[in-house]
């Protein structure tokens, strides 16, 4: 079995009202986001690969541009602009590239990351 992983970085803003660092996460501030897109399976016999990278990378784009520059709190669909949250959305618009086995959104800065595995069930 083998796992690869894709990755894309966005730039953008949110604000986090009711959390426990207050006036600093209320306010509108921004934030470098990398996420990373990880697909298992075995490879094709012909092709040799377990995904062709082209189709992820067309469906990573397009989520690329949905939340690049953008203010989070504004995006539909997304719910409150956490972590958790984008790695969901980011799956939900990935999941038909291929065996999507997790989806994971990192603050780098902020020493920070989440990881979705998939809706239960």
């Amino acid at each position: 079995m083998w796992e690869l992983t894709k990755s894309f970085r966005f730039e953008a803003a949110h604000a986090l009202p009711g959390t426990t660092l207050g006036a600093a996460s209320e306010e509108i501030h921004g934030h470098s986001f990398r996420a990373e897109v990880t697909v298992r399976g075995t490879p094709d016999p012909a092709t040799g690969m377990v995904l062709d990278l082209g189709l992820l990378q067309q469906s990573m784009a397009d989520v690329q541009k949905t939340l690049d520059h953008k203010l989070l709190n504004k995006v539909e669909a997304l719910g409150p602009p956490t972590l958790e949250n984008l790695s969901r959305f980011i799956w939900e618009r990935v999941q038909h590239a291929g065996r999507i086995t997790r989806v994971s959104v990192h603050r780098d800065s902020c020493n920070e990351s989440c990881t979705y595995f998939g809706p239960e069930g």
